[in-house]
């Protein structure tokens, strides 16, 4: 394997002198399968790997490691400079910066030659351990009390945090041993505030090319909006509402508020196109909530005097002798070439000119597709599509565009630890399937983390690109989720091996987990989207 080393280490000594020994690189490194920062000290017989940016690990951690560096750069330039890091647009990280006394553009310049010296000094950045009174004192002191404000959830007396001069800060992940490794980014001014890209592991540890998303930007700066309003954005927020019944039934009702009322503003648009309307497709990455959001939908619909026809796309799979092949051999089913594609578009037009059609059904045991259900659509109806291909225009290609009406949905949030620390959505999105999968499938944590590669691979592949196709995109993202989610993940995730290649991952889900207060079940209505994953819901 590459990287890989099996040695005996007679004198302890850092991964990254035996790194820089034997003429290797990485950013961290899995030791007898457990994920170790390149500081830590090991002796004794040991397998080491290595892993560089094509390494979704690695990755984190560098990620981790800039947005530290920023916060510092910004620290040297005026102590005063308050960054805000939020997930974004283009698999990119936007910034707000606020307290500035000088020009955006002013600002930028002297950041990036402040992040270029550093990086040429390749400053140290070491690991240090603080009581929590102590790092109390220390964030009062530099204007970042607000980073304290979960010291009081925390069960452990010490924290851990990363020193660079005389600089400390935490950001809740593991960091590279030194500023020099942080040589590939791109930081540029954005709007009101400025972008930085950096390194993706599903990208060949290359940075993405920048794309406009227009209709996913809108959406992110509504939900930004919302967060702020109800007073939602950071972990410590929500658990003020956790605190008391009543409280957490004012953000659980103000959450699902706002999903009812996207509902009605989807369901207006769509009734008023309906009548050149043939087809709605709804697509968007696992565990996005699709079922209960396609029945609320449905049911939006049918009060208007409209009523979609759902069509399953999976009755329309080929033999898999006869599709695409991964590189195993294996066949690649998520490959759009894996569905009967003249097929399916025959019976769509044939439906959409109103005659009767003899649907076909995949039979998943024998591998065949036998014949289904006839259908013939009646004047107030229309094609219901749901699916990972569902917004790819070569499914449908044979309607024109303006026949047919695209829905995006996915859990898109704007909730943090703290300014420094976003939540990611796909983290998020983990925790539902794990507990989802517990719940109906008594499938482990650990199993469902060990497909999780793979599944993110089918959605960069065949779901992001085509999200700029929708017509609406749906945040299905709800504020107090994580805190109704913890009871239902935390004891799963717990079980979780130290010698599992996923305990550091784990590890990680429980640490900020273990920060929110529990809202009990019990105030969930049965029709909330989060039922879907914990169980209960009137849709089942």
């Amino acid at each position: 394997m590459k990287n890989a080393l099996e040695l005996f280490v007679e004198t302890p000594v850092t991964l990254e002198s035996i790194m820089t020994e034997h003429n290797l690189f990485g950013y961290c490194a899995k030791v007898n399968g457990r994920l170790k920062e390149l500081s830590a000290i090991v002796s004794g017989q040991q397998n080491i790997v290595f892993l560089d940016l094509h390494h979704d690990e690695a990755m984190r951690i560098y990620e981790t490691s800039l947005r530290y560096l920023i916060v510092y750069a910004a620290y040297l330039i005026d102590p005063s400079i308050q960054i805000t890091f939020n997930y974004s647009i283009s698999r990119s990280i936007y910034l707000d910066v606020e307290g500035l006394d000088l020009p955006l553009e002013s600002f930028y310049d002297q950041l990036i030659e402040t992040l270029k010296s550093l990086i040429e000094l390749d400053q140290p950045i070491k690991r240090v351990q603080m009581s929590k009174e102590e790092a109390k004192l220390y964030y009062d002191a530099h204007g970042l009390s607000y980073k304290t404000q979960l010291f009081d959830v925390r069960k452990e007396t010490q924290i851990n945090a990363y020193q660079i001069n005389d600089y400390i800060n935490y950001l809740y992940g593991y960091m590279v041993p030194s500023s020099g490794y942080l040589k590939n980014y791109h930081l540029f001014i954005y709007r009101n505030g400025l972008m930085l890209q950096y390194p993706r592991a599903e990208h060949g540890a290359n940075i993405p090319p920048f794309k406009e998303e227009h209709v996913y930007k809108k959406t992110l700066k509504s939900i930004a909006q919302w967060a702020k309003i109800i007073q939602g954005d950071t972990i410590d927020k929500v658990n003020k509402y956790a605190a008391t019944k009543n409280d957490a039934v004012s953000l659980i009702q103000m959450s699902e508020s706002k999903h009812s009322a996207m509902l009605y503003e989807l369901a207006e648009d769509i009734a008023s196109r309906y009548q050149q309307l043939k087809l709605i497709g709804i697509a968007g990455p696992s565990s996005s909530g699709k079922t209960t959001f396609a029945r609320r939908l449905q049911i939006e619909l049918q009060a208007r005097g409209l009523s979609p026809v759902a069509i399953s796309i999976d009755d329309y799979y080929l033999h898999p002798d006869n599709v695409p092949k991964n590189e195993d051999g294996s066949p690649d089913l998520e490959h759009i070439e894996s569905l009967d594609l003249l097929q399916f578009n025959h019976d769509l037009k044939l439906l959409i000119e109103g005659k009767e059609v003899t649907l076909p059904h995949f039979d998943f045991k024998t591998k065949t597709r036998q014949p289904g259900k006839t259908l013939q659509l009646k004047p107030n109806e229309v094609i219901l599509i749901e699916g990972i291909h569902a917004l790819n225009q070569r499914l449908t290609e044979t309607l024109a565009r303006e026949l047919k009406y695209f829905i995006y949905i996915a859990p898109q949030t704007q909730l943090h630890i703290d300014k420094h620390t976003p939540i990611r959505v796909s983290d998020m999105r983990l925790l539902r399937r794990i507990v989802r999968d517990a719940v109906y499938r008594d499938t482990s944590a650990e199993k469902t983390m060990d497909m999780w590669a793979s599944v993110r691979q089918g959605e960069f592949k065949w779901i992001y690109d085509h999200q700029q196709h929708a017509d609406y995109t749906f945040n299905s993202e709800l504020a107090y989720e994580l805190a109704v989610l913890k009871k239902h993940a935390i004891h799963r995730l717990e079980n979780i091996d130290i010698h599992s290649p996923y305990y550091m991952k784990a590890n990680y889900l429980l640490k900020f987990l273990k920060y929110f207060i529990d809202i009990d079940d019990a105030l969930v209505p049965n029709h909330s989207l989060i039922r879907e994953f914990i169980g209960g819901s009137v849709f089942e």
